[in-house]
């Protein structure tokens, strides 16, 4: 798949440099505990081979995600200063991106919905890629640590313009979607929304989320969460009753 030329950007990432080394050395620390944790775990240094040769560390595939989510989390202080970028990948290679970047301690966000699929006659539900091509690094990034990153197999780019001027997505957008997927409400594709009726949500799972509401029929709509980055949306239907405007 091409380099996406014309994808949206943000303001460019100041973070790194009011953080300074200090923060750095710290998510650089932070991802050695973790691999050595991981490894303690696994019990093994013997790797697995992935589609083009190379080898992973032994992670279980089903439960990377898991142990990325389990384990220690950042420094309060540090993790603050951590901004959020979008990785893009070839074509369905977001989870073999996620792996190998996980393996190397790294805080990562691979969104997930259920969609239906059929093979040889037997519907049955599937997880895929919430934003297909796409998964989101959590880490402030230095010359150092953006080549590391950009290492991984079937990772295409990081959206920006090099190293020092990445886009940023905001942290409320990747809260938001946080707090769908913990509410396990059905998660459906949308079509993007720029904009809208901006509402919150006052009570239940999704207290505090905000977003477009549309389609609002017989007291149910449907809460449209968008990344602006990406141009792409989400949606979940809320009790119109339940919502407030933002």
């Amino acid at each position: 798949m091409g380099m996406i030329s014309d994808a949206p950007c943000l303001e460019p990432c100041p973070s790194l440099p009011h953080a300074g080394k200090d923060a750095t050395l710290l998510v650089r620390r932070h991802r050695h505990h973790a691999c050595d944790a991981r490894d303690q775990r696994s019990g093994s240094r013997v790797g697995e081979q992935t589609e083009g040769g190379e080898a992973l560390p032994m992670i279980n595939r089903m439960k990377v995600e898991e142990w990325a989510e389990q384990r220690a989390s950042l420094p309060a202080a540090v993790a603050a200063a951590c901004p959020w970028y979008a990785l893009y990948t070839r074509s369905h290679c977001e989870q073999l991106v996620y792996e190998q970047l996980a393996a190397k301690g790294f805080h990562l966000f691979l969104p997930k919905l259920q969609v239906w699929s059929q093979r040889a006659g037997v519907r049955h539900r599937i997880a895929v890629p919430m934003f297909p091509g796409y998964l989101f690094l959590h880490s402030l990034v230095d010359s150092a640590i953006y080549l590391e990153v950009r290492q991984a197999r079937s990772l295409v780019r990081i959206l920006g313009q090099g190293w020092d001027r990445l886009a940023v997505v905001p942290e409320e957008e990747i809260l938001a979607i946080h707090a769908v997927l913990r509410s396990r409400l059905p998660i459906h594709p949308h079509p993007y929304v720029r904009e809208g009726q901006r509402v919150r949500i006052m009570r239940g799972s999704l207290s505090g989320v905000e977003g477009i509401l549309v389609g609002g029929k017989a007291n149910k709509g449907r809460l449209v969460l968008s990344v602006e980055l990406l141009q792409q949306s989400v949606a979940v239907e809320v009790d119109c009753t339940d919502v407030e405007q933002a």
